[in-house]
């Protein structure tokens, strides 16, 4: 480190001029008159020019303003930056991009501490990452992964793109690990025999499903409804006149007869829970014709020898999959209470259970498909005639038949063209089935092989012949088919994908590009909102929250999946019309049905579509206002601003909190009443942030939280919280005063990079599936700037993952072996 007697020169040693326009070079603008800006734009194209400042001054920050905290003795964020130089750059770029994403959050120096002008951590900042990026053109690493396996949503989606069935793979596979907030990172997805074995069973039963099964055994399929879930509306798919209940799509294996079962709740007590309303019957449908009516009796219990569940009689059914719906015949229109969650949460306490949640509705709370018996035969099927494209008259036609069938399969399922050594061993698998069960038999052995096949199963790359460890190569178009379709489409490569593949056309001239474009248009594309905004968004964890049924009786699990779907639905939306990515924070519409719409106060929406509606006012815009983010970091019975200025800092800023210090007292720990009154969530947090070992960390993250106080642990907008006035108004650790959600909207916008960066991250880490390193970030950066000169429109984000180094590229891995050879020859 080279050591200057007086770094707070450093302004006046660079000039504060070149700082200003260094940094305004380096600052793409958020969504504001300015973006559109010639000026702005010029700048943008010519960021990372030439920025001259001494690298030894710059130094000098470091020692003056960083080593106080971060050297070998303080360990300060388990950092040390006592021999960091810009020289040594390239063998600490993982400290320096550390360093970087500070800067870039004017988290560093921590407030309260002592700071140089502001321009010269711009000049060091920008100089930082000149260098990086300088060094990631010397010396390009795209990165590295083994394999990728299909997860369970890759494996279910390939499955229908293959044969036209949704089957739920849940029950045969175990969870998929996430890492760096996905579900499709290569080095978690490590193989076992628990998981082999589960994809076995699974490419068993779909065989079976989707061809058909005359030697099927009756067997029982359970459907749950979720104990929350209101059932005074009727569901998406069940027959007009209907309320509540269920419906699923069922794949019956043969045709023959089946029995439906249905499973009413009960009260805690054991009574039919809404006993109080009379003639209340389900109707069981199939592909909306009604098949069965039963009769509830209202006097039933758990007590009787058949308990909550009623039957059908037999009825026939043909093979397929056929929508089936279980529902509640309508008898009135009109309000109607319906607060089944406040017994779900009192169950140990039978007296509130009888005097609180009082309900007129009965509930559905399991149906089930038991059959098949008195099978008759199979059927002709969507799926059979898919599978079947040739059938043989005289027994010599039957192998070359299947043959065609198996190839023909096995090519679109492994994603590239069979040689003769896989069409050899699945053949094998056919002659063996068609011993025991004929043609038929033989295709159903030959499609097992081809589902629990590591061709299907895994997606390994090609490396090509004579590379040399750690060499870096261009994958093959087929290969990269395969990525550009998991990303955007999280399933297999269409034909027209394909084809170009095959043809070594799709690497070509424009054709990446045009394929993008083409995809991203497709209505395979609300993948990405499904999977990968879902994922960066933390949606699933909308599940883990019940809001207290007693303060929020009308919150249920239909509110819930509104929520969830309001935010997928506006992330599709910035996919298909191409949006800027700023609407992600910014958008002053929103989709909603008529549930989620009553929740926030927006009149004048009825149904259970969603529709497209615009916010009358500021107060909720973006994802920041969405119930399913407000939600998800609250508690069940009180909001949690560390929970959500958490939530900003890691998904939004991508610039996590430290964890906190050990024997630090939770909030929960610490009375909530005062002087006889209920104190506010903010009361309890300043009393929290007394103790000096939590306040260094909560000062940073409370006020972010603190500016969403307006909306309560369901996402409804507030004013009072225990009776006292919300109070949103907090300071930023930048000093920047915010007093509610529009104002924390500008701040994130006055830092838009981190933003941008961020989400472009995690774009590549689910496109790559493989956690981003410090040697990608030059590759995010250039991302970045070049989707500013398309508006921060979605399509330049994804064009620009697609066309990096990492995603049309890789390095041959360097075994421990090869590292140990090296250094002897050496």
């Amino acid at each position: 480190m080279t050591n200057l007697s007086h770094p707070v020169a450093i302004p006046i040693i660079a000039g504060v001029a070149l700082a200003t326009i260094a940094y305004a070079q380096n600052q793409s603008p958020g969504p504001s008159a300015e973006a559109s800006s010639p000026w702005v734009a010029a700048a943008l194209t010519s960021a990372h020019t030439n920025v001259v400042a001494p690298e030894e001054a710059l130094e000098g920050v470091i020692e003056g303003y960083c080593l106080r905290c971060h050297n070998e003795q303080r360990m300060t964020g388990n950092l040390s930056l006592e021999s960091f130089t810009f020289d040594g750059a390239a063998d600490n770029g993982d400290v320096a991009e550390k360093m970087i994403r500070k800067l870039r959050a004017g988290m560093m120096p921590p407030a309260g501490s002592r700071r140089p002008a502001a321009d010269s951590l711009d000049l060091l900042m920008v100089a930082l990452e000149n260098r990086m990026d300088a060094l990631a053109r010397e010396n390009p690493n795209p990165g590295s992964r083994t394999f990728q396996r299909l997860n369970r949503a890759e494996y279910r989606a390939a499955v229908q793109d293959l044969l036209g069935i949704d089957v739920d793979v849940n029950a045969f596979l175990p969870l998929d690990t996430k890492s760096a907030n996905f579900d499709n990172i290569a080095d978690v997805q490590l193989p076992s025999a628990t998981l082999m074995e589960g994809y076995l069973r699974a490419a068993s039963q779909i065989s079976r499903v989707a061809l058909g099964d005359v030697n099927a055994d009756p067997a029982s399929t359970p459907y749950a409804v979720p104990r929350t879930a209101s059932q005074k509306d009727r569901v998406p798919g069940a027959p007009f006149g209907t309320r509540g209940g269920i419906v699923v799509e069922h794949s019956f294996p043969a045709d023959g007869r089946y029995v439906f079962q249905v499973t009413l709740h009960s009260a805690p007590e054991g009574e039919l829970f809404g006993r109080t309303q009379l003639d209340e019957r389900v109707e069981v449908s199939i592909d909306g014709e009604r098949v069965a009516v039963l009769d509830i009796d209202r006097w039933m219990s758990d007590s009787d020898p058949s308990g909550m569940t009623l039957s059908t009689d037999s009825v026939d059914v043909r093979a397929g999959t056929h929508r089936v719906a279980a529902a509640f015949i309508k008898n009135w229109e009109g309000p109607e209470d319906d607060l089944i969650t406040p017994v779900d949460h009192t169950l140990a306490d039978t007296q509130i259970g009888l005097d609180y949640g009082v309900t007129t509705l009965p509930h559905l709370q399991r149906f089930a498909v038991v059959g098949p018996f008195r099978v008759t035969g199979v059927s002709d099927t969507g799926t059979r005639r898919r599978i079947f494209s040739c059938r043989p008259v005289t027994p010599s036609e039957a192998r070359p038949c299947a043959q065609s069938i198996v190839e023909r399969l096995a090519t679109q399922a492994y994603r590239r063209p069979l040689n003769q050594t896989d069409l050899e061993g699945l053949m094998s698998f056919y002659d063996e089935g068609e011993a025991d069960g004929g043609f038929e038999g033989g295709i159903r052995f030959a499609l097992e092989a081809v589902l629990a096949s590591p061709h299907f199963v895994f997606r390994a790359e090609e490396v090509p012949n004579n590379v040399r460890p750690g060499a870096v190569y261009r994958i093959s178009d087929v290969d990269l088919a395969s990525r550009l379709s998991f990303f955007l489409w999280g399933t297999s490569p269409d034909g027209e994908l394909l084809g170009l593949a095959q043809r070594g056309e799709l690497s070509k001239g424009k054709n990446m590009e045009t394929q993008v474009k083409r995809m991203l248009q497709d209505p395979r594309a609300q993948g990405l909102s499904a999977r990968f905004a879902a994922q960066w968004l933390r949606l699933p964890d909308l599940e883990k929250v019940d809001p207290d049924a007693l303060s929020y009786p009308y919150y249920d699990a239909t509110l819930a999946e509104a929520m969830r779907r309001e935010t997928e639905l506006l992330f599709d939306y910035i996919v298909s019309e191409d949006r800027n990515v700023f609407d992600l924070i910014t958008a002053d519409y929103t989709f909603v049905n008529e549930r989620l719409a009553r929740h926030y106060g927006i009149p004048n929406v009825t149904g259970d579509d969603f529709t497209l509606v615009h916010y009358p006012d500021d107060t909720r815009r973006g994802v920041l206002g969405h119930g399913s983010v407000l939600v998800q970091t609250s508690h069940a019975d009180r909001t949690s601003p560390v929970l959500r200025g958490k939530w900003v800092m890691e998904v939004i800023l991508g610039s996590p909190p430290p964890p906190p210090p050990p024997n630090v007292p939770t909030l929960d720990s610490q009375e909530s009443v005062d002087e006889g009154r209920v104190m506010s969530v903010r009361e309890r947090m300043e009393q929290h942030r007394a103790n000096p070992s939590c306040n260094s960390c909560h000062r940073v993250i409370d006020p972010i939280g603190l500016a969403l106080e307006n909306f309560d642990p369901t996402g409804a907008y507030r004013v009072k919280d225990q009776g006292n006035p919300v109070d949103p108004v907090g300071e930023l650790y930048d000093g920047t005063e915010i007093k509610g959600p529009a104002d924390l909207r500008a701040a994130i916008l006055r830092r838009p990079e981190m933003f941008l960066r961020n989400f472009t991250q995690n774009l590549m880490a689910y496109a790559l599936g493989r956690r981003i390193e410090w040697y990608d970030m030059p590759a995010v950066r250039e991302i970045t700037r070049t989707a500013a000169k398309n508006d921060y429109r979605l399509s330049s984000f994804v064009l620009g993952v697609v066309e990096s180094d990492a995603f049309r590229m890789g390095r041959m891995e360097v075994t421990a072996d090869q590292m140990q050879q090296g250094t002897e020859g050496n």
